[in-house]
Parts: structure tokens; C-alpha cells; sequence
């Protein structure tokens, strides 16, 4: 099959949270299994042209009444040859810092032109290169137009066959604009209603994908379930009920290249799970690189997070009532983060660890210090509010950590709950967002560590002989594609 990847990020090229290892890692994926793929993004300002190969000639790009020139350049995907990922180079768009927004302006007012340009570029690349998908797929919003132009503009010739399937990696973000935009996108206004653009007199460009492509998907099976309900829905509820044959839930798998203890070149000592005892150096690592007392018998709780209110980062750490100071004052445990987000909480973290012994944090990202965080802890704290799949879950049963998660989308889908009369679980889950169920989750992975060792130590073996590769994934995907063309 003929595979087109749109997306507004990929990595290593540009990130901004985990759509863009999922697009990379599926694209492998899919290649390593036979497909011909590609992926189409803009060229950001920091994607460097002299790492690139620029195709012959301008492509003209006509975003509605606009006639956009533009360059395109080429690479492969690093390390996957034959994995071409094509970059839209416009000044006036992507030549800027940030890809939907910075932070002084964190949505950037002319995204409907950039990705109207992204998505009508998608189909004249098509025609540069003389190539046609069997499968366009879209992630998120800002590929999402790509669909409807795909129903009511494009389905003819070349793309008469050719079929899309939007994948949705989080409802929250929905690309909300005023309905002004709609002239530059390159659809007549009899499709204003039709297309699902419209949206309270305004456009609504993941409301179009739910309702322009031919196939939904969601990034696990629990998150396609919650979203259509009216709690979890983002007022998207109703059109994904309607579409529910429609509509399927694929777990993320993970990048085991990058994610392995048994090769991790971030972490003090490798170990597999017949060598476990090795992962008690990267705890002491741990210790010593946070500034927290050097004992192997203290149990470390480790939090890798954005701190933004759908991690639950209020329940944890806010001042008045958060669950943190209490924790550590209570129980003989260790506190480490690593995250950056919200001011009063990156605020509150260093009074956490000016004022605690056993907290510790470092504001910001530091790629090795994550990796060790989820070699050296015994556990992992996530109670997500809402978590369409999560990755650090993940990371966390491979490395032997034990999970402590909110019962909501991936993270229901990927822990096993632990069963403190047999022993069975991967990790300890909880139901209700609350200090309070936090606090008693957390002291119950705590009885368990000095009351139950023998079931910690099963726990952690168990859960690093979980398979989340990406090929079980892709062959689910495969199954949608194969499905829809027939």
C-alpha cells in the first residue's frame, strides 16, 4: 500500500509532545512491514535546509483565494532508508520559532493559512512527485482539513480510490477559529455545513476530520470509549457515538531502540530482567544526581511530566491542598520530578525541594535525566485526569518500575492493578482524582514495598516482559487501511 502521513510534527525533525514520535514510529513501522510511506510536515525555521535535498522547482499552492509559492526539500527518515519525509518550505508560515505557538503567544493567529497550506500542499506533492496514496492519514487537527479536502475537492483521477483515516492523539486540542478562515482553505460554501467545519459560527478543524474521513482512530481502546462520553467528549461526544463503527482504539506502541534497559546509554547500569539486581546502581544515581540521601532500602517515586492540569499536577503539588508535602512528611519515601508547564506549580516544586529533605526537581527537560528517572525509581506516579495513551507507563513496566495511574484511557489499558492476597498486577491504580485517593494509593504501593517484597520484586519482572512494540500496532492499522479499500 501507498501510505500518506500528514502531520504538524515528526520526529526528530520537530516535537512538541508524544504525536510525533507516534507518526515517526508508525511510519517505520508500516515500512519495515513492505508499504511504501511517506510523510508530509511543513519545514520549520529550525529544521535546517543544508541537512536537506530540495526538489526541482516551486510548487504552487492555492489555499483558497491565495495563490502560495513554495520550495519543497526531502530526506529520509534517519535510519530507515527508503522512508522519504517531504517538508513544505514557506517563509511566511513555518519560517518562525514554535510550531502551533511560543509562549508569549502560544496559538498563533494565522494557523488556519498554515495548516490550510500544509493540507493543500499534501495533495499537490502528491502530484510534483508523481505519487498517489492508497491511505491519507491525518493526525490531529492541523492535518484534519486534509480529509475534507480529500471528500469534496480531490476524490477524482489520481485520488479517486484513495482513502483517509483521521487519528485523533488528543480531543482537547480541536484548532478553533473564527469563520473569517474559511475562505483560504479552498472549499465552497455550500460544504460550510456539510464538511463539519462549522461549529457555533465558527470552524472547527477536528470536528471536520470526525466527521470528513472515512475511518477514526484513537490512540488506545479505553480513550476511544471515553471520548464518547459526555464527560470526556470535549462537546464531541455526540458525532463520535454517531460514528462509533467508525471509530477504533489502537494502543501507541513504544520506540524500543530508544526505550530498553538493556541498552539505554542514559542510565548508569543496564539490566535486563534476569539481571535486575543491576537497576539498584541507577537508583543510587539517581539519588546522588537529585541531592537525596544514597539508600537503596528508601523506595523513590518518580514523576516525568508536563505540568499542565491534565497531568493532575494540582492534586499533587498545589500549595493550599496538594498531596506532595504531605506525603513526604508522612512516609519514608523519596520524591523526584522532572517537568516544566504552569508557573505557580514549577514555582511551588522548588519550595517543595528548598523546604524537603526527600523531594527533589529539576524544572525543565533533560533527556538523560528522564531516562534515569525511570531506571532509578521504584515507582511511577501519572493520575492523569485524562490520558488518550500515555507513554511514561509504559517506559516505566519495561524498566521494572512500578505504575501508579488514574483508571483513564492508555493507563487503564496498560496496568494491571495489583492484587495484594496473590500478588498478581503490574502496578497500583486509582479511581478518583483527589489528594486524598492519591495519598492512599500511594501508601498502599508503600505497604506493599516493606510489607510484601516478594510481590514487589514479581511485579517488576512481570511487567518488563510486557510487548508494546510498534509492529502489533502498525498491523492493526493495516487492518483499517485494508479494510477501507476493499
Amino acid at each position: 500500500m501507498r501510505i500518506l502521513m500528514i502531520s504538524a510534527e515528526a520526529a526528530p525533525f520537530a516535537k512538541t509532545g508524544g504525536l510525533a514520535d507516534a507518526v515517526s514510529a508508525l511510519s517505520i513501522a508500516l515500512h519495515k512491514l513492505g508499504h511504501d510511506v511517506c510523510i508530509v510536515m511543513p519545514r520549520y525555521y529550525k529544521i535546517n535546509r543544508e541537512n536537506l535535498t530540495q526538489l526541482p522547482g516551486p510548487m504552487c499552492v492555492h489555499c483558497g483565494y491565495r495563490e502560495e509559492w513554495t520550495a519543497v526539500y526531502t530526506t529520509d527518515m534517519p535510519g530507515e532508508k527508503g522512508l522519504p519525509v517531504y517538508f513544505i518550505d514557506h517563509e511566511g508560515c513555518y519560517g518562525r520559532d514554535g510550531v502551533y505557538g511560543v509562549p508569549s503567544d502560544t496559538d498563533f493567529k494565522d494557523n488556519p493559512t498554515r495548516f490550510s497550506l500544509l493540507c493543500n500542499g499534501a495533495f499537490q506533492l502528491c502530484r510534483k512527485i508523481g505519487w498517489y496514496p492508497d491511505i491519507i492519514h491525518a493526525h490531529d487537527w492541523s492535518a484534519a482539513l486534509s480529509t475534507v479536502l480529500l471528500r469534496f475537492n480531490e476524490r477524482h483521477d489520481n485520488f479517486a480510490n484513495t482513502k483517509s483515516v483521521f487519528t485523533i492523539h488528543n480531543l482537547g486540542y480541536q484548532g478553533v477559529y473564527n469563520k473569517h478562515n474559511y475562505s483560504i482553505l479552498s472549499l465552497d460554501w455550500n460544504h460550510f455545513y456539510s464538511s463539519g467545519l462549522e461549529d457555533y459560527d465558527q470552524i472547527n478543524f477536528l470536528k471536520a476530520g470526525l466527521i470528513s474521513a472515512d475511518a477514526l482512530t484513537t490512540v488506545s481502546p479505553t480513550y476511544a470509549r471515553e471520548i464518547q462520553t459526555p464527560e470526556n467528549g470535549f462537546r464531541m461526544d455526540g458525532i463520535l457515538r454517531a460514528r462509533s463503527n467508525d471509530l477504533y482504539g489502537i494502543l501507541n506502541g513504544v520506540d524500543t531502540d530508544v526505550w530498553n534497559p538493556s541498552k539505554d546509554s542514559f542510565i548508569a547500569k543496564t539490566y535486563t530482567a534476569k539481571t535486575i539486581k543491576n537497576k539498584v546502581e541507577n537508583k543510587k544515581a539517581l539519588q546522588a544526581r537529585m541531592g537525596l540521601e544514597v539508600n537503596p532500602d528508601i523506595p523513590v517515586i518518580g514523576v516525568v511530566t508536563r505540568l499542565v492540569d491534565q497531568k493532575g499536577i494540582a492534586d499533587i503539588f498545589a500549595p493550599a491542598y496538594g498531596c506532595a508535602y504531605k506525603l513526604c512528611a508522612d512516609m519514608r519515601l523519596q520524591f523526584v520530578v522532572l517537568g516544566s508547564g504552569e508557573k505557580w506549580c514549577e514555582d511551588e516544586l522548588r519550595v517543595l525541594s528548598n523546604n524537603l529533605p526527600n523531594f527533589a526537581a529539576y524544572i525543565g527537560y533533560d533527556e538523560s535525566l528522564s531516562h534515569l528517572i525511570e531506571a532509578g525509581s521504584d515507582f511511577f506516579l501519572m493520575p492523569s485526569k485524562y490520558e488518550p495513551c500515555g507513554l511514561n507507563q509504559m517506559y516505566s513496566l519495561l524498566y521494572g518500575t512500578l505504575p501508579i495511574v488514574r483508571r483513564t484511557g492508555g493507563l487503564a489499558d496498560t496496568v494491571q492493578n495489583y492484587n495484594q492476597e496473590t500478588g498478581e498486577g503490574t502496578g497500583f491504580i486509582l479511581d478518583n482524582l483527589t489528594p486524598s485517593s492519591i495519598y492512599d494509593t500511594v501508601g498502599w504501593a508503600m505497604y506493599a514495598w516493606y510489607n510484601k517484597p516478594e510481590h514487589i520484586a514479581n511485579m517488576r519482572l512481570r511487567g518488563m516482559k510486557q510487548h508494546f512494540g510498534w509492529d502489533v500496532s502498525a498491523k492493526k492499522y493495516l487492518e483499517i487501511y485494508e479494510k477501507l479499500l476493499k
